[in-house]
């Protein structure tokens, strides 16, 4: 089980700055139990079952975690609405399933206990969206009217932007003083500040006014890092999204048809080259190999490679 510290995290696996503050234990009890009201004592067990390097169009899972050996609960942190997320969730589930219980018990006549799963996702997107809401796996569904469904699961969202929420974000001042940090940001962008200055500037106020300032005194330039990358990633998205409209392709179509999905994920891995992320990074997250993307980049007519 976790200590008082990180709860049993892999520290070489910094997916977000998300994941990545969130994995201490006391942030984690302290944002589960403003989610659901509740106040989970001090000492309440938590073990980190994040599945790591595990990708999935692109993600990697952001949080999961067995609470007092009981719960299973399962946290997706997105700037995107995704309509696909209880998919991508059963899939984890599944394999976090596979992880916490032993192959041969399933064979066993004796009824195997398994934590109870909770899904969430946690919204600070730019994009309008209630405070709560809820995706199902149902709606995923083709049409079979003849049989009733047998499947499903429900994932309950939050909208934990900076003026949302504001019972929850009080109740969780961690949660709270990430959606300053996250707004801080944007503000000072607004004004006319580069992405990179606007970081910097955005953490040494928030360490100024002890918002998530200790946080922010150890990983400073590791949170900038990752941040460069997690807004160029976002940008890369609007690029894929504004060249499928251009080809004539509804977004839902261009995901799912093999040459759209394709021009998209090159499009993904360009633009995020083209904001400084190397081209390794770039190559991982698009799931493009690199060497297709040098060609496409001289192609392209640059006369050289971004720096590396």
């Amino acid at each position: 089980m976790a200590d008082n510290g990180t709860a049993n995290a892999n520290r070489e696996h910094k997916s977000s700055v998300f994941a990545d503050f969130f994995k201490d234990r006391d942030r984690l009890l302290e944002m589960y139990g403003a989610l659901k009201g509740i106040s989970y004592p001090a000492d309440t067990q938590i073990e980190l079952v994040t599945l790591e390097d595990v990708l999935f169009q692109n993600q990697i899972n952001d949080l999961a975690f067995v609470l007092d050996g009981r719960l299973i609960v399962l946290v997706e942190h997105q700037s995107t609405l995704n309509n696909n997320i209880p998919l991508r969730m059963l899939i984890y589930i599944g394999r976090e399933y596979e992880r916490l219980t032993d192959s041969r018990d399933i064979y066993r006549h004796k009824l195997l206990k398994i934590p109870k799963p909770d899904f969430i996702v946690l919204y600070n997107g730019t994009e309008e969206c209630p405070d709560e809401f809820e995706l199902k796996l149902s709606d995923a569904f083709t049409e079979a009217p003849e049989i009733p469904d047998m499947l499903e699961l429900k994932v309950k969202g939050y909208n934990v932007n900076d003026g949302h929420n504001p019972e929850i974000l009080q109740r969780s001042r961690n949660m709270g003083d990430y959606a300053k940090f996250i707004a801080l940001i944007r503000k000072k962008q607004e004004t006319g500040m580069a992405l990179s200055e606007a970081i910097t500037a955005a953490i040494r106020q928030c360490i100024d006014k002890g918002i998530m300032a200790d946080y922010l005194k150890k990983q400073g330039s590791e949170v900038e890092n990752m941040l460069m990358t997690e807004f160029n990633i976002d940008v890369a998205k609007e690029v894929w999204m504004e060249e499928a409209r251009q080809d004539g392709i509804e977004i839902g179509e261009a995901r799912g048809e093999a040459r759209g999905e394709t021009r998209g994920k090159r499009a993904t891995a360009l633009a995020m080259i083209k904001g400084g992320i190397p081209i390794e990074t770039a190559s991982k997250y698009s799931g493009i190999p690199v060497d297709e993307l040098r060609r496409h980049i001289k192609a392209s007519g640059a006369s050289q490679l971004p720096p590396q």
